[in-house]
């Protein structure tokens, strides 16, 4: 998975007697804090972002700058500057403006008496707020595995914000039945984000089916599938027929090729109703995309949204980014039932099926899986829609909005659960039983989630990311919109309350 590298640097004492006594032991702390993070961070294909380690303790104006020059030409995206001791707060500068002004800074430090990192940090880090630069601060013992968590949460934030930057969204075909909502609002996008778009017209993808996806690899596909699914695979032979699943198959190939020919990071195909009147139903390349495996084995999730639905697929992309690798979920927002206080969330397309058992084995997620016919009413050109019930679990829900062209995002924790099978079938009844579905309970009331909601549809990943997507916020300037008691606990950075 693309990462950037993360600079660590430590700022002390410019007097000699003081520096030359303390700076081993500082340059210790600066090391350890390096392994904390490459051991702790990991990703989900064992990779981990690259940690440098600035090879001095900066003790003057000339060691600040070479120091932060050594970690811009390093590539250095993210900038940790520990405290350990009393430092002198305008060596600061040199530092990071040799480094970049652009990049995230986290102002790390211990709680000690003796040797007072954190007045040094309240010191230097006031300075850098002076000027309008947003840091975070966190205070603590390097040996707490609280105090880790909350590092390696605000640096996936970093590597989220750092890497999508410079990436590109391939939109296939527009926002789809005019949903504005899902419209890649360029500027403000660009000025929080930095990440563009490119626009390709949906016939780029038909003609790279029809004259440049390989037929055996699409017959491997087909057999994948049938040996994974038998007869789970509910043929009706008109809308679900051997040769409409292969189209599906042909269009994932397409989008894939397309992808790599014209340099997409994260995509989102428009489907209605050029698609899926004419060609297939995207259900199927939408679900193998955001997969971690297909029939060639272990793969990196690539997200791509349903119905070009570009804040849909941003808000996934920076999810991506912040489980390390972990496949998103993309669900309409159908329908709450009070008496259970529960919604059921399902859209016709766009459920990783790692989410039917979260296994990254194929094999445990396809006992689950069912593929039904298109829908004839919606979709006439056929292909399978991909049913299963999300597995339980906790997850953490999102989606980026934009009020007045200021971009928020929406951000609360809560879970997927597990209910009994007539239940859990008298629910799916009420939407739509050849959909995927995900049975979820938020950590808010159905009033607080209504009032603030952007659109209508929905982006969900495993495990609790809230303190996480919050820094990310905090870092681009989006504001965030954390509902529950989570956002109760916030507490909101120095440049929300001068707005």
């Amino acid at each position: 998975m693309r990462t950037t590298p993360i600079g660590i640097a430590m700022l002390n004492d410019e007097r000699p007697h003081v520096w030359q006594q303390n700076n081993p032991e500082n340059m210790a702390v600066v090391q350890k804090w390096a392994e904390i993070i490459r051991e702790g961070l990991k990703n989900v294909d064992g990779t981990a972002p690259e940690v440098v380690v600035g090879s001095e303790i900066i003790t003057s104006v000339r060691v600040a700058q070479k120091v932060g020059e050594e970690l811009r030409r390093a590539g250095c995206r993210v900038v940790i500057m520990c405290y350990n001791v009393w430092d002198f707060p305008f060596l600061a500068w040199p530092f990071v403006n040799s480094v970049g002004r652009d990049v995230p800074i986290l102002s790390l430090s211990n709680n000690n008496g003796a040797f007072p990192g954190n007045v040094g940090l309240l010191a230097t880090d006031g300075a850098l707020r002076q000027a309008g630069i947003r840091t975070h601060r966190i205070v603590g013992d390097i040996d707490d595995p609280k105090v880790h968590q909350q590092v390696f949460d605000w640096i996936r934030a970093a590597e989220a914000l750092t890497t999508i930057r410079n990436e590109v969204y391939g939109m296939y075909g527009g926002h789809s039945m005019g949903m504005e909502t899902g419209y890649f609002h360029l500027v403000p996008t660009l000025k929080a984000l930095g990440t563009t778009v490119r626009q390709v017209d949906q016939l780029w993808l038909l003609k790279t089916m029809e004259e440049r996806v390989d037929e055996a690899e699409v017959e491997k596909g087909f057999r994948w599938f049938e040996e994974l699914l038998g007869d789970r695979i509910l043929y009706d032979g008109k809308m679900l027929t051997p040769e409409t699943l292969k189209q599906q198959i042909r269009l994932y190939l397409a989008i894939k090729i397309v992808n790599e020919e014209k340099g997409f990071d994260f995509c989102g195909l428009k489907g209605q109703r050029e698609l899926t009147e004419y060609v297939c139903l995207g259900d199927v390349p939408e679900m193998l995309m955001n997969d971690p495996y297909d029939w060639n084995g272990p793969k990196e999730p690539t997200v791509c949204a349903t119905e070009a639905d570009s804040y849909a697929a941003i808000t996934m992309q920076l999810l991506k980014y912040i489980t390390g690798g972990l496949p998103t979920l993309f669900m309409d927002v159908r329908l709450y039932l009070p008496e259970l206080d529960l919604w059921d969330w399902c859209n016709s397309g766009n459920h990783a099926s790692w989410y039917a058992s979260r296994s990254f084995d194929p094999a445990e997620n396809f006992k689950k899986i069912h593929f039904h016919p298109a829908l004839e009413f919606y979709f006439k050109a056929g292909g399978a829609s991909v049913e299963f019930d999300a597995a339980p679990g906790e997850m953490t829900f999102a989606r980026l909005g934009v009020w007045d062209d200021k971009p928020y995002m929406v951000i609360m924790k809560g879970e997927a659960v597990e209910l009994p099978p007539e239940q859990r079938k008298a629910i799916n009844e009420q939407t739509n039983p050849t959909w995927p579905h995900v049975h979820a309970r938020l950590n808010c009331s159905f009033e607080e989630f209504l009032s603030v909601f952007p659109c209508n549809h929905v982006l969900g990943t495993a495990g609790d990311r809230v303190r996480a997507l919050t820094y990310l916020c905090e870092m681009a300037g989006i504001t965030p919109i954390v509902l529950g008691p989570e956002g109760e606990k916030r507490i909101p950075p120095i440049w929300e309350r001068m707005q």
